[in-house]
């Protein structure tokens, strides 16, 4: 087999790089036909130098925009110095990691760890181990609650209680050990509850599911409800945590404390992969030496790339803008006067428009969209999905409202 690289000119042009995609990429995404090559703040620009605004933000990752100076300035010195050491040693970042991430959030104990996948897959292994060495729950006998139209990863055990046909067909058999229940339905919660309930698993905002707020009061009635049953809390803060609602994380709308909270994405500004798992002393500590672990997880360079994502979200005001410009993002939206918009959500700068059946679906709305220079996602056929980084101005929202309305109008 020749192993040269190929000798092909460089492909220049949007139509000569999804060729390639096309020709040599497994087909497991369906992306819109922009190839971005440069990014900064709230805009990205493609390939052929045409500027759009971000109203994507990689599903959360780029919360302090694209490629932020201070936090490029981290990541370059850091790399400069030492990459990685593997857990098999200490380093000099990890600790002033785990002590500044947990002043901001309130932890005891951090567990770093990779994706948002990974931490979700952390959680689950944490919070078992906790039901049978704590709770006393018979061994292999523990129950894991999770909610309807969840969204927590793609791994074996994670979509296995997913109730997305998409995301389960043909890749069984799945693990037991996982009831799922209407989600925002405490009631129903309270019911599934059992002497072998180990822990509930659920977004404080279902992100995938289309931006689905629950009812007022759901998340501080299911704080109590684990607390009474002893079964340990675990909110998956990977999208709506830091700073993406409005606070720096979502559970604090309701004034509650997880007992494991999950957080990803933004926790590096896009930079690197980087997801930890935030916890009590009592859950965390069922953990041993050598139970569980990451080549990756807690390296040098991610830590300090994550100290410096962490800083700029709090020196720069990014929560509190987000707070501000998500009140208006609603509310200019909801000002617009469409007959194909079913309802508009959201809290924070984390927003849908779901559009009626006879739109013709979102997808097509965010293609002209696209045309028009704005950069969104649909989710589950026909719900716009609209979440920009943290630090967008009004008047890069008012550049943006103009094309929502115009294609909500059909203009």
């Amino acid at each position: 087999m020749d192993r040269m690289i190929s000798p092909n000119p460089h492909p220049a042009s949007t139509a000569e790089f999804i060729a390639l995609e096309e020709r040599y990429g497994a087909s497991n995404y369906k992306p819109l036909d922009v190839v971005l090559a440069r990014g900064q703040g709230v805009y990205v620009w493609d390939v052929e130098g045409r500027r759009y605004l971000d109203c994507l933000s990689s599903y959360s990752a780029v919360n302090q925009g694209h490629c932020h100076p201070k936090i490029l300035a981290a990541l370059t010195e850091q790399a400069a110095r030492l990459t990685i050491t593997s857990r098999a040693f200490r380093n000099d970042q990890l600790g002033l990691f785990y002590e500044e991430l947990c002043a901001l959030t309130h932890s005891h104990k951090v567990l770093p760890m990779n994706s948002g996948t990974e931490a979700v897959e952390t959680a689950l292994k944490v919070a078992r181990k906790w039901g049978y060495e704590v709770k006393g729950v018979p061994d292999g006998q523990a129950e894991i609650i999770v909610c309807n139209d969840n969204f927590h990863g793609r791994t074996l055990a994670i979509i296995g209680f997913s109730t997305d046909p998409g995301t389960r067909q043909s890749f069984g058999p799945f693990a037991p050990g996982f009831k799922v229940v209407p989600y925002g339905d405490a009631e129903a919660l309270e019911r599934a509850i059992g002497p072998n309930t180990v822990a509930f698993l659920v977004e404080p905002i279902q992100g995938e599911a289309g931006v689905i707020v629950p009812p007022p009061g759901y998340l501080k009635k299911a704080r109590e409800l684990c607390t009474r049953h002893r079964v340990v809390l675990i909110l998956d803060e990977i999208q709506t945590g830091l700073g993406r609602t409005g606070k720096m994380l979502a559970e604090e709308h309701e004034g509650v404390e997880a007992d494991l909270t999950l957080i990803g994405k933004a926790l590096s500004g896009g930079f690197y992969p980087v997801s930890a798992v935030l916890s009590n002393k009592e859950v965390m500590d069922v953990l041993r030496p050598g139970e569980h672990g990451s080549t990756f997880g807690g390296n040098p360079l991610a830590c300090a790339v994550a100290r410096a994502a962490l800083r700029v979200l709090v020196e720069e005001g990014m929560i509190e803008n987000a707070a501000k410009m998500g009140d208006y993002l609603l509310a200019s939206l909801r000002s617009i006067s469409s007959p194909i918009v079913k309802e508009i959500r959201g809290r924070g700068l984390m927003v849908a428009v779901e559009l009626r059946p006879e739109a013709g679906g979102a997808r097509r709305a965010c293609e002209a969209l696209k045309d028009r220079g704005i950069l969104c996602k649909e989710t589950h056929g026909n719900t716009l999905r609209i979440m920009p980084p943290l630090i967008v101005t009004q008047a890069q929202l008012d550049e943006a409202l103009v094309e929502f309305r115009a294609v909500l109008a059909g203009r």
